[in-house]
């Protein structure tokens, strides 16, 4: 494609230079430049893309984009913020696949990856081919790719929906992380709905404080014209949402507490299935959901609310809420026999409450919970987390998550700093394949063991190498063995 194509939407201030290059690829490695390359400038903190630009003409780079003008004899594109244009160069390069699909963007601390599971089930279900996108990896027509991060970067994520719109994609469901927002991962994409979860704390490592985590969230709906906004009535940010939404007259809430458009009542849950009733607009339904959870129905009527917005019938809405199984290391059960063992991705406060909860009321002996809290993360949260699940669980077993550059041990005292608050027992097991097995060893008749924060992830990451580890494999192996 050439150069002159990709900037003809793009707002830039000047190019310097001349010419008409024929674009390959566009990049924002400087290790990945090659002829034809077109290569954008990130400033990502540690490092800043305008210093490798001698790299860029030795590679054969055929033009670079700015933020301010560079001594060099490649073509420079000058834009005030390199990551806005990114995005915009991304889109046009791939041929605004966005604009010819409808896009459903999920945002919130909680549930985003089970909501986004849940509105592709309702939809698949009536009939929309429809693909998804987060942090469990990509989805659409049968293929599988998986994901790095919860929001691709724009680059990947714009080749994404271009692939998704050659295979027939109608629908894209997407997670978008706080983070995607912050770093402009998703400016100019226009949404046909978007989806508001929940807001609690988490990422505090980057953001610094609760009021800039909020302000990334919202932006999304500042900056991203959505045709329809899905908001959480329980939620105080979601409330906040609702009033100030201004910019979109078409904001549908849903809750269980407080007035909503969308609601549940006569709630009941067994240790399979959670049961309530649905009004969707003034339609009633029953709903079986095959998971349990208070905080899953909040995930289903914002998937019914959605899916209903955009045009599924109640019925459909409803048949596909119960066509969903299950979601991969999302409060997943792994084992059942004489005790219960689940897997479950919580890693943040607000969800290691919301899942130890719910388990102890299908406790019929002891809650065991087994977790560590991430390396280069959000340490605040660390002893909240102890307390928590010292003052639910009835053992706990304190080990690694994924420690990153930190060490481990350090993690695990500031996490058992907060258990120490309670009365809670616990062991420290620094090894988190040994804290499984002494969970398992520990655990019997009547007993549930939680194993939380690392869901289905397939990696441990350990001073930069991320080994190959996952929950359940650990489990299922060694209940084999035992």
């Amino acid at each position: 494609m050439k150069l002159s194509k990709i900037l003809e939407n793009l707002n830039y201030k000047r190019v310097i230079g001349t010419g008409d290059p024929e674009i390959k690829d566009i990049c924002m490695d400087s290790n990945a430049v090659s002829k034809g390359s077109l290569f954008v400038c990130i400033n990502g903190g540690n490092f800043d893309g305008h210093d490798f630009i001698r790299q860029v003409a030795d590679y054969g780079g055929a033009a670079v984009v700015v933020e301010r003008s560079l001594d060099t004899s490649v073509l420079q594109v000058v834009v005030e913020d390199t990551r806005v244009a990114l995005s915009e160069i991304a889109a046009a390069f791939y041929g605004h696949a966005d604009k010819k699909m409808k896009l459903i963007g999920v945002l919130g601390t909680n549930g985003k990856t089970t909501t986004t599971h849940l509105i592709t089930s309702i939809l698949a279900g009536a009939g929309v081919k429809c693909g998804l996108i987060g942090t469990l990896g990509v989805f659409y027509d049968g293929k599988f790719k998986e994901s790095a991060l919860t929001t691709p970067d724009p680059i990947e994520l714009h080749k994404t929906l271009a692939e998704m719109y050659e295979s027939g994609v109608e629908a894209a469901v997407m997670e978008v992380s706080a983070h995607a927002v912050y770093l402009k991962k998703v400016c100019g994409l226009k949404f046909e709905i978007g989806v508001f979860t929940n807001f609690t704390q988490d990422h505090l490592d980057f953001f610094k404080d609760m009021e800039n985590y909020k302000q990334a969230k919202l932006a999304f709906f500042k900056e991203n014209l959505c045709e329809y906004i899905v908001s959480n009535s329980d939620d105080g940010v979601g409330c906040e949402l609702a009033a100030k939404s201004n910019h979109c007259r078409n904001v549908i809430t849903y809750g269980i507490d407080n007035p909503a458009d969308v609601f549940a009542i006569d709630i009941n849950e067994s240790s399979n299935e959670t049961s309530f009733v649905l009004n969707l607009f003034d339609v009633i339904y029953d709903v079986k959901l095959n998971l349990i959870g208070e905080y899953n129905v909040y995930n289903a009527l914002a998937a019914g609310a959605a899916c209903a917005l955009y045009g599924v019938s109640p019925e459909k809405v409803v048949e596909g809420l119960e066509n969903l199984k299950g979601v991969s290391g999302r409060l997943e059960c792994v084992y059942g026999g004489e005790f219960t063992v689940y897997i479950d991705y919580a890693h943040t406060p607000d969800g290691l409450l919301k899942s130890l909860r719910t388990l102890k009321t299908h406790t019929e002996n002891r809650l065991i919970c087994v977790f560590g809290c991430g390396g280069n993360r959000d340490k605040e949260k660390r002893p909240v987390m102890g307390k928590i699940s010292g003052e639910i669980a009835d053992f706990t077993i304190l080990t690694s998550d994924n420690p990153r550059y930190e060490e481990p041990m350090e993690i695990i005292w500031q996490v058992e700093s907060g258990i120490k608050q309670t009365t809670g027992e616990y062991v420290i097991v620094q090894e988190r394949a040994d804290a499984i097995k002494y969970a398992l060893d520990a655990a019997v008749k009547g007993d549930i063991v939680l194993i939380a924060g690392k869901g289905s992830e397939k990696y441990q990451e350990v001073f930069g190498i991320k080994r190959p580890f996952c929950d359940k494999d650990c489990v299922d192996d060694y209940l084999r063995r035992r």
